[in-house]
C-alpha cells in the first residue's frame, strides 16, 4: 500500500467517525466576520500581549498545526492572507481543544470564532473560542517546507500550486488587471465589447493550422477559431465602427514555452483610423498598465532589462532584415532568391523544407533569425504583402503592407495592420491561400465567400489589432513560460500505471506476441 493510500484511509476513518458523532465533515453554512487580510490591517498596531474583546469569526484552511500540549498553533488560510490561530488554557473550551486535536487536520477548511491578541513574539493571533470543520481534506498537502517544486505537477496539479505557492496566485492577480486595464481603455476609447463563434464551418483570420471537430446535429465539420477577426469586420460592415473581443483561440501547432494550443487574445477594429492609430494606442496603454501595476520604467524579465520609457522604437521590417540577416528584401523577392540567399548564407536554423512559398520562407527567416534579436520594446513596420493575406497594400509602395508589431525580447506582443477593405484584392489573395491549403501549405486560409459578400458590401478604411494576453502577463510578472500565466495549460496525459506485471504475465504477453 503507497503512503498515499495510507492516508486516504486514515483521513477516512475520522469522516466515518465524525459521522457516527452526528456531525457533518462538509456543512453548508459559515459564520465570517472578517478576512485574514481585513484582520492584520485592523490591527497591525495592537501591542504584543495585548487583547482585543471583541468577537471575531475567520473561515480558511488550516495550513500548519503544533500541538505543545497545553498550548497548541495554528495557522489558517483564506483567499487574502494567513492568521495564526492559538488554543490554549483555559480560554480555549476543553472540548474544543479535544475535538482539534483529535478530528482536525493541516488541510481541512474550518472556521474558527474568538478573540484578537498578539503574542510575545509579535504574531496577531485568535485565541480559538469555537470551532467547526467546514470540509475535510482526505490528501495530503505537499511538505510545507519544499511546496510543490516540481513544474509539471505544478502545471498538472495548479489547486495545490495554488494552496502551496502564494506567489502563483499574484500572477493571476496581476493577469486580472492587465484585462481589467485593457477592457477599461478601450470603453474608454468608445469600443464595445462583442463575443464571435468559437466553433466555426470555415475558419480563417491568420496562417495557422486548426483543430477540426463534427457536429452531429448536422452531420458538418467544423473548426476551433483560429482568430476572431474575419467576424469582427462582418461587424464593422454591419455598422459598428469600434469592436474588441477578448477570446480563446485554437491553433493545431507546437507547444513550447511561448505557444499554447489554446490561448488568450485581445482584438479590436476602429473604422476611419489607419495603423499609426495602433502605435499611440499601445503605448497609451503600456502607460496605464505601469500604473496600475506600480511598475518603473525598467523591468526585470528573465535576467533583462528591459525599458518600458515611452516613446518606443520603430523600425522597417525590410531594414531589420537588412540590419540582422544582410538580406535586402526588396532584390530578393522571390521564393527561389530567398531560398538561394538562405542555404548561400549557411543560415542553418531555418526549416527551408516546411516552407513552399515566399511568405512563409520569409516568415520562417524571421522568425528564426531576425526576432529574436529585438530585446527591447520595437515597433516593427511595413511587412511584405506575402506575409499577411489580410492587410492592405502601402499607398506609396505596393509591395508592402501598413502594418506594425510590438516585439519585446525576441516575442510578439501585438499585431496589427490596416485592413484589406477591396473585395476584389481580397478575393484574389483569398483565392491563392485556398491553392496553397490545395497544395499541402497547412498554415494557408481556405476561401470564405460570405466574407467576400460582406466586404462587397463595403467596409470603412479599418484599422485591426491583436495583442497576445499570455505573453503580455509573461512579461510583466517575469514569468518565463506560457505555462506559468495560464491556470490550466495544455498538459500531455499522466500515464498511471494500475498494477506491475508479474514475471508469469510478462512470460504469457511474451509468449502472445511469438505465436
Amino acid at each position: 500500500m503507497s503512503r498515499h493510500d495510507e492516508f486516504f484511509k486514515e483521513r477516512l476513518k475520522k469522516v466515518e467517525a465524525l459521522q457516527k458523532a452526528g456531525i457533518n465533515p462538509y456543512p453548508q453554512e459559515s459564520v465570517r466576520t472578517h478576512t485574514a487580510a481585513q484582520l492584520q490591517k485592523q490591527h497591525k498596531a495592537l501591542l504584543p500581549e495585548h487583547t482585543v474583546k471583541a468577537h471575531v469569526a475567520i473561515v480558511g484552511r488550516l495550513m500548519a498545526f503544533r500541538d505543545l500540549g497545553k498550548i497548541a498553533f495554528g495557522t489558517v488560510r483564506d483567499g487574502t492572507g494567513t492568521i495564526q490561530i492559538v488554543l490554549q488554557e483555559p480560554n480555549t473550551p476543553a472540548k474544543v481543544s479535544a475535538f482539534t486535536k483529535t478530528s482536525i487536520d493541516t488541510g481541512d477548511i474550518i472556521n474558527v470564532e474568538g478573540t484578537i491578541f498578539r503574542t510575545k513574539r509579535g504574531e496577531l493571533s485568535i485565541e480559538v473560542h469555537s470551532l467547526t470543520l467546514l470540509s475535510k481534506s482526505l490528501a495530503s498537502l505537499p511538505d510545507k517546507w519544499h511546496g510543490l517544486e516540481d513544474k509539471e505537477e505544478r502545471y498538472r496539479k495548479r489547486y495545490v500550486d495554488l494552496l502551496m505557492n502564494p506567489d502563483v496566485k499574484k500572477t493571476f492577480e496581476t493577469r486580472a488587471t492587465i484585462l481589467g486595464t485593457l477592457r477599461s481603455y478601450l470603453q474608454e476609447e468608445g469600443f464595445l465589447e462583442v463575443e464571435t463563434p468559437a466553433l466555426q464551418s470555415i475558419y480563417g483570420g491568420a496562417s495557422a493550422t486548426p483543430f477540426k471537430t463534427h457536429l452531429n446535429a448536422l452531420d458538418i465539420s467544423l473548426y476551433l477559431s483560429i482568430s476572431p477577426e474575419l467576424y469582427l469586420k462582418r461587424l464593422v460592415v454591419g455598422g459598428y465602427e469600434r469592436v474588441f473581443t477578448i477570446c480563446k483561440n485554437f491553433r493545431n501547432e507546437g507547444i513550447d514555452r511561448q505557444h499554447n494550443p489554446e490561448f488568450t487574445m485581445m482584438e479590436y477594429y476602429a473604422a476611419y483610423k489607419t495603423y499609426e492609430y495602433h502605435m499611440t494606442l499601445t503605448e497609451e496603454l503600456f502607460k496605464r498598465l505601469k500604473k496600475a501595476l506600480a511598475l518603473e520604467d525598467e523591468i526585470d524579465y528573465q535576467g533583462k532589462k528591459i525599458s518600458l520609457k515611452l516613446p518606443f522604437k520603430r523600425v522597417t521590417f525590410r531594414d531589420l532584415m537588412l540590419k540582422e540577416a544582410d538580406i535586402d528584401i526588396d532584390k530578393v523577392n522571390t521564393y527561389e532568391k530567398l531560398k538561394a540567399e538562405i542555404q548561400g548564407k549557411g543560415l542553418r536554423d531555418v526549416d527551408i523544407r516546411t516552407c513552399t512559398h515566399y511568405g512563409a520562407l520569409l516568415d520562417e527567416l524571421y522568425k528564426r533569425v531576425v526576432r529574436p534579436s529585438i530585446i527591447q520594446p520595437t515597433f516593427l513596420t511595413h511587412y511584405p504583402v506575402e506575409m499577411i493575406a489580410l492587410a492592405k497594400r502601402n499607398a506609396q509602395d505596393q509591395s508592402k503592407i501598413n502594418s506594425v508589431q510590438l516585439i519585446i525580447d525576441g516575442a510578439e506582443i501585438m499585431k496589427a495592420y490596416d485592413e484589406l477593405n477591396d473585395p476584389l484584392d481580397q478575393e484574389a489573395r483569398l483565392k491563392e491561400q485556398a491553392e496553397l491549403l490545395k497544395e499541402g501549405s497547412a498554415d494557408a486560409m481556405p476561401m470564405d465567400t460570405d466574407f467576400i459578400d460582406a466586404l462587397k458590401l463595403g467596409l470603412p478604411p479599418t484599422a485591426g489589432y491583436g495583442m497576445g494576453i499570455d505573453r503580455i502577463t509573461m512579461l510583466l510578472t517575469n514569468s518565463p513560460s506560457i505555462r506559468d500565466v495560464i491556470f490550466f495549460p495544455f498538459m500531455k496525459p499522466e500515464v498511471v500505471e494500475t498494477k506491475k506485471e508479474s514475471k508469469e504475465e510478462k512470460k504469457d504477453g511474451r509468449a502472445d506476441r511469438k505465436k
